[in-house]
């Protein structure tokens, strides 16, 4: 089968929301919207864009909150040939400028409700690009308005298998983010690998609470194709996230680890019905295992770890039944590669490891990205030989589960030394008094550089720092043992809810030093 033959994501999701008819398909607090009526506003939006000079080639960008039309109009671009990008909710406007720009947007559809002064800047500083909003603004067009008069409008289809649909950013390790390309087939392939590869409910009945513009939008179509709903959070909020599994049954959702220690932090967890829960999916960074398995006790034995990255996704997944309590060695895996993907670990000279040995998890598979946007260089580094390189190192088992070390820019050189910060975070989670954790390197005139902590507190510890010191040094011994602890009321997140090493990292290394990222 070449690829030609092959659906593309769009065909995909209109299959699915078809197949859904007058069930709903999307619900949030305020409003549903059945299958039939995501179609006809998908077709319209169609109309818009297209009036607007969308066409095959042309690129489109998102910044928006979760919202069903908003995501209407993502398929809608992708339908008429075009690549979206999404634009990060938390980004910087000197950010969002890079990437419309990089990505040569043409059309920003923009949530003015959640956006409106960001918009105003962009407006302001790329006059060239056409600002469809979603509301009223004293800048751009009224999209919505805009829909509502567009008439009646067929669906339109001249997506292609091999053209990109995609153009997702990331944060930029080497100084400048990188715009990795996803075809339309290659979003199938996730989609389809998302289906075959995860525990899904029989009709799953999903909360999307982290944006669907990332990795929690990859469990919209298939949540879809399963005759299910998709429930829209704007934004994580412990109490509005507790109730609305209760009341509308959740049986799948999908959070970071920063999320799930907030939930099991918040008091009034025990106080909200949650055994309507069947899956919970968690990924996009580590998670400490003794955390890891308090969630298990206090929700239910519901948790299975996904692993992947931008430029691939996903990789492995490491499923319900090995989240196994008598087996908490398990618990450090991110599981078992999918069937889609092609593993090997490889050293410095680009070898396969010997047995239980850390090298680079190098991939090959349909959901490989095409290439970096505009950065040839870097694509041809990324996929040397065949294969991505993700800059990721582990181990693998006997079995075959993938046992994440670090990611490689993250390893501390200390006397000649490696320390994997992981390593260290996992001994400081697994404190009674720790709520989160994360270690850096940071430079040190004796050592090149030395292991440094920072620490949020669980509410009401007064965990110290000698304790944590000697916690790490009875575990690990004195060489991953912090040299400094700080306590923190929280840590900086990114975009997506990753704990944001980047931004603390800066505050030790100058730009023109260690890189950052």
């Amino acid at each position: 089968m070449t690829i030609q033959a092959l659906p593309t994501i769009f065909s995909l999701t209109a299959r699915a929301l078809t197949g859904c008819g007058d069930r709903i398909a999307f619900k949030t607090r305020t409003v549903q919207w059945t299958g039939t009526a995501t179609l006809d506003f998908i077709s319209r939006a169609q109309r818009v864009l297209a009036g607007n000079g969308i066409e095959t080639g042309s690129k489109v960008a998102l910044l928006t909150a979760n919202r069903v039309d908003s995501w209407c109009f993502g398929v809608a671009a992708q339908g008429l040939g075009a690549a979206v990008t999404s634009l990060h909710s938390m980004g910087s406007t000197d950010a969002h400028r890079f990437q419309l720009e990089d990505a040569e947007v043409s059309v920003l559809v923009l949530d003015s409700t959640n956006y409106l002064a960001r918009g105003a800047e962009l407006a302001e500083l790329l006059p060239g690009i056409i600002i469809l909003t979603l509301g009223e603004a004293p800048y751009g067009k009224n999209a919505l308005t805009l829909v509502e008069s567009a008439g009646t409008a067929r669906l339109g289809d001249v997506s292609s298998p091999q053209d990109i649909g995609m153009l997702s950013y990331t944060g930029g390790t080497t100084g400048r983010p990188k715009g990795v390309a996803r075809s339309n087939a290659g979003s199938v392939a996730v989609t389809l690998s998302v289906l075959a590869e995860f525990e899904l409910p029989h009709t799953p009945r999903y909360l999307a609470i982290a944006p669907i513009s990332h990795v929690s939008g990859t469990n919209v179509v298939p949540t879809l194709l399963r005759g299910g709903t998709v429930h829209l959070l704007e934004r994580f909020d412990p109490d509005v996230l507790l109730s609305t599994i209760a009341r509308e049954k959740i049986n799948f959702t999908l959070m970071v680890p920063t999320m799930i220690y907030g939930l099991l932090d918040h008091p009034a967890l025990e106080k909200h019905d949650v055994s309507s829960l069947e899956l919970l999916l968690y990924g996009a960074a580590a998670m400490s295992p003794d955390r890891l398995l308090e969630g298990i006790e206090r929700i239910g034995p519901i948790f299975s770890q996904l692993y992947g990255q931008t430029e691939c996704y996903p990789i492995a997944v490491l499923r319900k039944g090995d989240h196994d309590r008598a087996r908490p060695k398990l618990f450090e895996a991110c599981g078992f590669p999918t069937a889609a993907c092609s593993v090997r670990l490889l050293d410095d000279n680009n070898q396969d490891v010997a047995p239980g040995e850390p090298g680079e998890i190098c991939v090959r598979g349909p959901m490989v990205m095409s290439h970096y946007w505009n950065q040839p260089e870097q694509t041809e580094s990324a996929l040397a030989g065949g294969w991505l390189h993700t800059g990721d190192i582990a181990r693998a088992d006997a079995e075959g589960r993938l046992y994440i070390v670090d990611r490689k820019k993250d390893m501390i050189v200390s006397g000649g030394f490696n320390i994997y910060p992981r390593e260290v975070e996992d001994v400081l989670a697994s404190h009674p008094g720790v709520s989160m954790a994360t270690v850096i390197g940071v430079p040190d005139k004796k050592w090149g550089e030395s292991v440094f902590a920072l620490i949020v507190r669980k509410p009401d510890s007064d965990v110290s720092e000698a304790e944590l010191v000697a916690l790490v040094k009875e575990r690990k011994g004195s060489l991953h043992a912090p040299k400094e602890v700080s306590f923190v009321a929280q840590l900086p997140l990114t975009a997506v809810g990753k704990i944001d090493k980047k931004a603390i990292r800066a505050s030790f290394w100058p730009a023109h030093g260690r890189m950052v990222g």
